[in-house]
């Protein structure tokens, strides 16, 4: 007679390994240094004189800079796993 063990009524299956390609971007020091820089190209526009760094420099700018992070993403996703386990639960009520 063969007993099988339950715990609180639910049993485990093993665990796979998997990976996601990256971290979530918000999670990144890219996405923080991104966001501070072009508040502050923005922001510095707007107190500036026109005459010297204008709405359109500003943009241009910001532009500039949404295109690196964009590529820095890139690089990012191409070469590096985020790694965490799978662990499934299977209730059987």
């Amino acid at each position: 007679m063969a007993t099988a063990t339950a715990h609180n009524d639910a049993t485990y299956t093993t665990g796979r390994r998997v990976s996601t390609e990256t971290k979530a971007s918000f999670k990144t020091t890219e996405m923080i240094a991104y966001v501070v820089v072009a508040i502050g190209v923005l922001t510095a526009s707007a107190v500036v004189d026109s005459e010297d760094f204008g709405a359109q420099d500003a943009w241009f700018l910001v532009t500039l800079l949404t295109i690196g992070y964009m590529i820095s993403r890139g690089l990012a996703k191409s070469g590096s796993r985020d790694f965490y386990d799978d662990v499934t639960k299977h209730d059987h009520r």
